[in-house]
């Protein structure tokens, strides 16, 4: 892990730009405009009562926004509400600068892509976060349209239809499909989604981390300390290295299972098809990215200079690692949010004991991984930090929330 490296160095100095030269509250352009529309619009999904911020709320940093779901199972319900995923619902903000999908040589390591396991690879778009926003408009379990077409009509027949034109500068076509099989204007859709994704109203850089980069406020002492802790003795930054607080990559932590998970539940919940939603019921484990690894051909991995099986082996269990930016943005203190990508662990004072003990967690038989091959025993598990220290660093993460 220690060969892991940004992909992309030379997003830094664009990323860098802080609200006093982009305004975070500059006018949106009419593609990010249009791009909101889409965002909150309730009636993209079937039965039409979900749209993008219900899984993605401004007011808790662009993810899930109930405080009860987040207590238990974390994963949020789909259009038809007997219907859940498998994870919960990372942030839609700060995923802009994620690279193309793919394996870097050098670092020996998968980096990229949108989604916990990296499917939405930007294969389709050019852009994964518009692969992302491809997805859960047709996804059964989440806005469940029938088809691209679906959204399309919906989207000629809403009061924005004409935004379409503005945005792109051609009337809206809903007929039109490309070489690949997609139909045109929903992949602009995507696009237009991740354009807001990526604005000020979504990526606003307003954290008081960002105010002192730019020298307009300071670090408490406690504060303070915990930044140098996130790049020291703690190893935050290996994994999580300022701007951006990601490098893209993929881990596996030993987190434990979430019991509370309701996607356990759906070998008793049905598709349209007659299938059930996740046959294994309680006997699922999550493989992470090596789940969608394993759905590639294997000229693919050929292409790479890998073996398939030996590539799908060595990432199972491994997740993408998130953002650290927002991680505690919420309306209140007495708030609660979700953490890791199932939503096993509920407080930042518990994710930091964790990366800092979990080994001891381990070894007492209060936390057992949900996958063991691959777990990352050289950045995190026995980091050795006083409790003085595990405070320091929530109290820097805390400074990462927009304000």
């Amino acid at each position: 892990m220690n060969t892991k490296r940004i992909l992309i160095a030379a997003l830094t100095a664009a990323v860098l730009i802080l609200p006093s030269v982009r305004d975070a509250c500059a006018d949106l352009t009419p593609t990010e405009m249009f791009g909101k529309e889409l965002f909150f619009d309730k009636s993209l999904s079937d039965p039409s009562r979900q749209a993008c911020a219900t899984c993605h709320a401004e007011r808790v940093g662009f993810t899930g926004p109930v405080a009860s779901i987040n207590m238990k199972g974390a994963v949020y319900p789909g259009a038809v509400p007997q219907r859940f995923g498998n994870r919960r619902p990372p942030t839609a903000a700060y995923g802009g600068e994620s690279p193309v999908f793919s394996y870097d040589e050098e670092a020996g390591l998968f980096a990229g892509g949108m989604f916990w396991d990296g499917r939405a690879t930007g294969w389709v778009t050019g852009d994964p976060l518009a692969d992302q926003a491809m997805g859960p408009f047709l996804n059964p379990v989440e806005q469940n349209l029938a088809s691209e077409t679906e959204a399309c009509l919906k989207v000629a027949s809403s009061p924005y239809a004409a935004m379409y034109e503005d945005a792109f500068g051609i009337p809206l076509d809903c007929a039109t499909f490309d070489e690949d099989g997609h139909l045109r204007a929903y992949k602009d859709f995507a696009r237009a989604v991740a354009a807001f994704e990526r604005s000020p109203a979504v990526s606003p850089f307003t954290s008081k981390f960002d105010a002192v980069t730019a020298g307009a406020d300071r670090f408490t002492p406690t504060e303070e300390a915990g930044w140098n802790l996130f790049n020291g003795k703690a190893q935050c930054a290996a994994c999580h290295p300022a701007p951006l607080f990601t490098d893209f990559t993929y881990d596996n932590l030993g987190v434990p299972r979430n019991p509370l998970n309701p996607f356990y539940s759906m070998d008793q919940v049905y598709l349209d098809n007659g299938s059930p939603i996740n046959p294994q019921g309680a006997d699922w484990i999550d493989p992470g990215l090596a789940g969608f690894l394993d759905t590639l051909p294997a000229e693919v991995f050929a292409g790479w200079g890998l073996d398939k099986a030996a590539a799908v082996s060595e990432n199972y269990g491994k997740h993408k690692v998130p953002t650290l930016r927002n991680v505690d943005l919420r309306p209140g203190e007495g708030f609660a949010k979700a953490y890791m990508h199932n939503g096993a662990l509920k407080t930042l004072e518990e994710v930091v004991a964790f990366y800092d003990e979990r080994d001891a967690m381990i070894a007492s038989g209060t936390v057992v991984p949900e996958v063991w091959e691959n777990m990352n025993t050289s950045e995190l598990g026995n980091l050795g930090l006083t409790s003085d220290e595990e405070a320091a660093l929530v109290a820097f993460l805390k400074t990462l929330s927009d304000r």
